[in-house]
């Protein structure tokens, strides 16, 4: 119950509070609403009782005319409430979808690591849609509807007070069954937002991977998988439908019993003479008035739950803590010149289970430093640490003598660039994503980093040049063509400190030369980490650090090592034989 109104609190103080003007604009016009559907009930009494019995044509034509301009409010009042109120929530929306997209983007890599990309696609656009039945006219309805049933409530008692207790009592009996159905929905909700990202999720990741489906004939087993996740959602569905089924089936019910009842004894009061055929016909129309938003209530306590339950999700996703961490990370770096210390650095992804063990080396400006080692030693651990995707458990990074962990992570990033063996391009042209790193970069820095990364060699023969689309993550371009595309890329961003996930691993023997070549302009002046697959690609690293089992076994030049006849000279005389 605690974190119901936390929930509720937190919603209040920061959606519906600084919009308070424009919530007590909506609360205005729904009270004007309101009010002018009080009319025509209550003009019930005076045409039956007064006017046809009088024959009273002058009150009748006064009557209709009152009973139109009030009808004219409600309508007018109504497209007001939703031109400011739904407008205003839609704005909410998207402005919540871009606060949530920009605190996720901020959170450490590690996060990504255990999280589906699809999940997180449907935690930023559908969780917060609930804010609608928060600033919108869910809540002003609920505000409204209260307001309604209280003021029937005094006239209906004013009417006759043994007939309204009457009608009191299924009211209670439904008032009870729905809370008790909100207890049970509001979790089934909540759960609801899980199941539907977790399917979201693995629906885009099949979407992504269609290619390799395809080539291991896998399409039943993934529709297999994505029918199970359906199956979850409708059955969290149907546990939501039931609850609120016992409420509208109950409230049929409990309504009708009381109408029954207000017919009964308003006959009876009627042929005692204890009340007026006006009277009864008002007070029929008032119980209407009344019971309404009573049950409407219901229905929009349905969406606010799911409301608060989303943006329960929401708050948990906004509460996490970014990787800027803006209180220790005060140091701002301007013109660096690239020096990079490791001193006994220890890393662990899970604790108790350290992955590097007290790593230390030293990488001057300029330097190349090539990370070799079996597959799960650790290099991209030292690669991640270098580029502060990662954080050390213990020891220190150091970045021209200034702890990294101390410094600005934008003004550190400013001077880094990435070169991955998967390289990642976004969907659009080959000049849109040579440009990511800068998009205001003049057309003489564009055409010099297309020279320096070979990519002139094959968008020339392309007709639309370098405003070639290339699909999604680049699927229209050979592997060679991406790689190029990214050392472009890396070249135009300029960086001080530069990593590169074996860029020429998965390239054949022409592409490789020519990004060799190209990999040699870029890391020219430039501190460069280099994961190394290939031995031969690294012979003239200034310095080997050979990883193995999170340790550095061996290091010096490719000379020295060599000369040692240890590790390295071992893996790469096995390669040279391959």
């Amino acid at each position: 119950m605690s974190d119901k109104k936390v929930s509720i609190l937190t919603a209040f103080k920061t959606i519906i509070w600084p919009r308070r003007n424009l919530v007590f604009i909506g609360l205005v016009l729904i009270v004007i609403s309101k009010a002018a559907s009080f009319v025509a009930p209550l003009s019930l009494k005076y045409l039956m009782d007064d006017i046809i019995p009088n024959k009273d044509i002058d009150f009748l034509k006064l009557l209709v005319g009152a009973v139109v301009l009030a009808i004219t409010v409600q309508a007018v009042t109504s497209f007001l409430l939703t031109k400011i109120l739904s407008v205003q929530a839609q704005y909410m929306i998207s402005e919540l979808r871009a606060q949530v997209q920009k605190k996720v983007l901020s959170l450490p890599i590690r996060f990504f690591d255990n999280a589906k990309s699809g999940a997180l696609v449907s935690r930023i656009m559908t969780d917060v849609e609930g804010v609608r039945n928060l600033i919108g006219t869910g809540l002003v309805q609920l505000v409204g509807g209260s307001i309604t049933a209280i003021v029937s409530l005094i006239l209906l008692l004013n009417i006759s007070w043994t007939m309204t207790l009457f009608t009191l009592v299924p009211l209670a009996i439904f008032a009870f069954i729905a809370l008790k159905a909100f207890k049970i929905i509001r979790p089934i909700f909540r759960n609801r937002g899980k199941i539907n990202a977790e399917v979201t999720g693995r629906l885009t990741e099949t979407l992504g991977g269609v290619r390799v489906i395809k080539g291991f004939n896998a399409e039943a087993q993934e529709n297999k998988v994505f029918e199970e996740g359906v199956e979850r959602l409708f059955q969290n569905v149907k546990k939501s439908l039931t609850a609120t089924a016992a409420m509208t089936s109950s409230s049929t019910f409990l309504l009708g019993i009381a109408t029954t009842g207000i017919m009964g004894i308003g006959g009876y009061k009627i042929m005692m003479d204890e009340l007026t055929i006006g009277e009864f016909l008002t007070f029929t129309f008032l119980l209407g008035l009344m019971v309404a938003p009573i049950v409407q209530m219901s229905n929009i306590g349905s969406q606010l739950t799911e409301a608060l339950a989303g943006l329960d999700r929401t708050e948990e996703l906004m509460n996490m803590v970014p990787e800027s961490d803006e209180e220790n990370r005060t140091i701002v770096l301007e013109d660096i010149t690239g020096d990079i210390i490791f001193d006994d650095v220890s890393f662990a992804y899970e604790e108790d289970k350290e992955v590097l063990h007290n790593i230390s080396f030293t990488a001057n400006s300029g330097d190349v430093i090539a990370l070799v080692g079996s597959s799960g030693s650790g290099k991209s651990t030292v690669a991640g640490l270098a580029a502060t995707f990662l954080n050390p458990q213990s020891g220190k990074i150091s970045i021209d003598g200034k702890d990294v962990s101390k410094v600005n992570l934008n003004s550190y990033r400013r001077n880094l660039g990435v070169v991955l063996q998967d390289e990642f391009l976004f969907e659009g042209t080959i000049r849109e994503n040579i440009l990511f790193p800068r998009p205001n970069a003049s057309e003489e820095e564009l055409k010099a980093a297309v020279k320096a990364a070979y990519v002139d060699e094959f968008t020339d023969r392309f007709e639309k040049g370098l405003d070639t689309l290339i699909g999604e993550r680049g699927v229209k371009l050979s592997g060679g063509q991406r790689q190029r595309i990214a050392i472009a890329r890396a070249v135009l961003a300029d960086p001080k400190i530069l990593i590169l996930d074996e860029a020429t691993s998965n390239l054949d023997t022409e592409s490789e030369a020519l990004i060799q070549k190209s990999l040699a302009a870029l890391t020219e002046g430039r501190t460069t980490f280099v994961i190394a697959h290939r031995l031969s690609t690294i012979r003239k690293a200034d310095q080997i650090l050979v990883i193995e089992n999170g340790r550095i076994a061996e290091q010096g030049t490719h000379d020295d090592l060599i000369a040692k006849e240890g590790r390295y000279y071992n893996l790469f005389t096995y390669q040279a034989r391959i």
